[in-house]
């Protein structure tokens, strides 16, 4: 498509989606794909799934947009439900609309604890990914998407993924708050060990810092758990949400304990958990649970990788990493966007996630022979990408 007036800070697939319904999306040309990018995990639930197109509909002619200024109905339903859902104790919510949002609202959050404890630093990891606003951007940790910002806030130290004790060694007396993805997800989908984690909840324990969680990416039942950090057993004092909470709606939201929450005036959001988006994300947790999708997306998690790897030429995957319905493959050369472009021509989107990671980030609804139709197109499209070594045997 000819696009001439949006600024390019993407660099498109060449296809226009103009139709989505469940799995599948059309081009303009009427051709279908089985959508295994998710919108980079927006679509826990596929596209317009009738519970959550219902939800919406009804909430437009209701009431369709006041500021925080009132409280509404949805809003309060959605904070309840996700201080039950989420592994944050005695949790108070704070609604906005997007992943980064949720993110600068927890970094401002650690940084007023921080300060007024003489504590202001905060320790992430190498590899991270927390947004393109200012500070998340300062804490993502791939100096490539930082440098032509620089300088930026110096907030932010940054330690190896699942290196203790580099970590401890970071964690000195200005230090007030760590911050980490379960599952790294731009960073090429990695999941940090359940050990790692318990072990770095007793770090911030101890040192009375707190564990920030970014689930942005892995939360609203991604990872075949409601958090990811649910499959450590481990608390977060602060932990964020987006992508799949709204069901297709812009949609965040950041949990904190009660004893560390904003108090009025310290943070806003005119749009953050406005009625619709809120009834919207109430139908994404209502199916979840009621067609048992948690279930649905471990399912998935073990048939997945078993399946494209077993479909791709031998050697071909040097890595698959991942949980439920977030998995990365890792191929021997940066060829990842190239793989994408041949999913593509057969019939699937997928995304990159690094230069030679291949995400997958399918629908919890996806059935059994969707999966089998994608890992078909990894597997020819990994050989088509890789041809030009004649390296890899298929």
């Amino acid at each position: 498509m000819n696009e001439p007036h949006v600024m390019p800070t993407y660099a498109r697939y060449p296809v226009t989606l103009v139709r989505g319904a469940g799995t599948r999306v059309w081009d303009e040309g009427g051709r279908e794909f089985l959508d295994f990018a998710g919108s980079l995990g927006v679509n826990a639930l596929g596209h317009s799934h009738p519970a959550w197109l219902a939800a919406v509909r009804d909430q437009l002619g209701m009431l369709d947009m006041v500021s925080n200024l009132y409280a509404t109905s949805p809003q309060a339903k959605l904070a309840r439900r996700l201080a039950a859902l989420m592994p944050v104790p005695d949790a108070r919510v704070f609604f906005c609309n997007s992943g980064a949002e949720a993110n600068e609202a927890a970094i401002k959050l650690a940084r007023k604890r921080g300060i007024a404890l003489g504590r202001p630093a905060i320790v992430a990891l190498e590899g991270s990914f927390h947004g393109r606003t200012i500070a998340a951007l300062a804490a993502t940790g791939q100096p490539g998407k930082r440098a032509a910002f620089e300088p930026l806030v110096d907030w932010f130290r940054f330690v190896p993924p699942g290196d203790l004790d580099a970590l401890a060694a970071a964690m000195t007396d200005d230090v007030g708050a760590v911050l980490l993805e379960p599952v790294m997800g731009e960073g090429g989908v990695r999941p940090l060990e359940d050990t790692y984690l318990r072990d770095v909840r007793r770090l911030c324990s101890e040192r009375d810092a707190l564990l920030v969680a970014d689930e942005v990416q892995s939360g609203v039942g991604r990872c075949g758990d409601w958090a990811a950090l649910h499959h450590s057993g481990v608390m977060a004092d602060v932990l964020t949400l987006a992508k799949a909470l709204g069901g297709g709606l812009p949609a965040g939201a950041m949990l904190a304990r009660e004893s560390i929450s904003f108090a009025p005036g310290d943070h806003a959001s005119t749009f953050g958990g406005g009625p619709v988006v809120s009834a919207g994300a109430l139908a994404v947790l209502d199916t979840i649970e009621r067609e048992h999708l948690l279930a649905r997306a471990r399912a998935i998690g073990e048939m997945l990788p078993v399946a494209a790897v077993a479909a791709a030429p031998a050697d071909a995957v040097v890595e698959a990493r991942g949980r439920g319905c977030l998995w990365g493959f890792q191929l021997p050369r940066p060829v990842a966007d190239e793989a994408v472009v041949a999913m593509i021509d057969e019939g699937v989107l997928a995304s990159a996630a690094g230069p030679d990671v291949v995400r997958m980030s399918p629908p919890l609804i996806a059935s059994d022979d969707d999966v089998e139709i994608a890992a078909g197109a990894f597997g020819a499209a990994v050989a088509a990408a890789l041809a030009p070594a004649h390296g890899v045997s298929s």
